[in-house]
């Protein structure tokens, strides 16, 4: 008489790990350890940039009132007697950085869409590479460019206002625009590659056309990511020495024409930096100063794309 199914004995299951399950938990609490160790070293070495400007700031305005630094007065803190009213710089980083921004955001874009919904692979192939390759001009040798090249033959033959020297915030500008336009593309083409190729199907399917699919809904659908893209070209852009420093020159200049010459805060950080300020001295904190004023500018414009991009993110499952 055969046993019922019930009646048999049970196998006891092994609740212990083996030797391959051990292993991969060792390798993941490893691994878990490693980035976090990671993410604390990016926290800390923020602190310490934070603190390093911070003190030296505090110095500097025990010696000049935040009155005094925020007048309008002219902007000669390493001349005798100095001046430091900080305005001139601000609007010379403004200037430049509205000139970049309106130079890469419409070619960055137009580039995104093109690599996401148009190109063939073929074509996508060789333009993805020549966006890096661009990405990794040094800036100083687009510097050169813009001060032998674009400033004499561009702005100094084609701007209609005032009179265009050797040096000009409008040359600088577009070639800082030209530098991020990689950023700009980059980064929005990832954003929309990201969207399901389900909405594309759905609106094809609606009858809309190729230029409706990509500016009615994967561009809106993508947004979040492209204004990280712009964000963070702008980032760049406001702190650009290089470029800004050789081709917009080092005098600062309050003015409406962004074919003047003009000086950025990155650019007089990098100017005065050079110099032979005694350690100390009131030139030499105001380099630190100006740098924390950049700082805090640098970081308003990121918390502001984090609650942009939380207020526009699109979530797909």
């Amino acid at each position: 008489m055969t046993s019922s199914p019930t009646a048999r004995a049970v196998a006891p299951v092994s609740l212990r790990a083996t030797g391959a399950t051990r292993r991969r938990l060792l390798v993941q609490s490893v691994f878990k350890s490693l980035f976090g160790l990671a993410a604390l070293f990016t926290i800390l070495v923020t602190v310490l940039i934070v603190v390093s400007l911070v003190v030296p700031s505090v110095e500097f305005f025990r010696e000049v009132s935040l009155a005094r630094f925020f007048s309008t007065e002219a902007w000669a803190p390493l001349f005798n007697p100095p001046r430091f009213g900080v305005w001139s710089i601000v609007s010379g980083t403004a200037w430049i950085t509205v000139i970049a921004m309106v130079v890469a955001i419409p070619l960055g874009l137009g580039v995104a869409m093109y690599l996401s919904e148009y190109a063939p692979p073929r074509v996508r192939s060789v333009v993805k590479p020549v966006l890096e390759i661009l990405a990794g001009i040094p800036t100083v040798v687009l510097g050169f460019f813009a001060l032998f090249f674009v400033n004499p033959l561009l702005v100094q033959r084609f701007w209609p206002f005032g009179t265009v020297s050797t040096f000009s915030g409008l040359a600088a500008g577009l070639v800082v625009g030209v530098m991020i336009v990689p950023t700009v593309a980059s980064l929005a083409e990832d954003a929309m590659k990201a969207v399901p190729r389900g909405l594309r199907e759905g609106a094809y399917a609606l009858g809309s056309t190729r230029r409706e699919v990509t500016t009615a809904v994967v561009f809106p659908a993508a947004l979040s990511g492209i204004v990280a893209s712009i964000v963070l070209a702008g980032s760049r852009a406001i702190g650009e020495t290089t470029i800004v420093l050789l081709a917009a020159g080092s005098r600062p200049t309050l003015t409406w024409n962004p074919g003047d010459q003009m000086q950025s805060m990155a650019s007089f950080i990098g100017f005065a930096g050079i110099g032979d300020q005694p350690t100390g001295s009131i030139g030499y904190l105001t380099i630190f100063a100006v740098g924390l004023f950049l700082f805090v500018i640098t970081l308003g414009l990121n918390v502001l794309s984090i609650r942009i991009v939380r207020r526009f993110r699109e979530v797909y499952e």
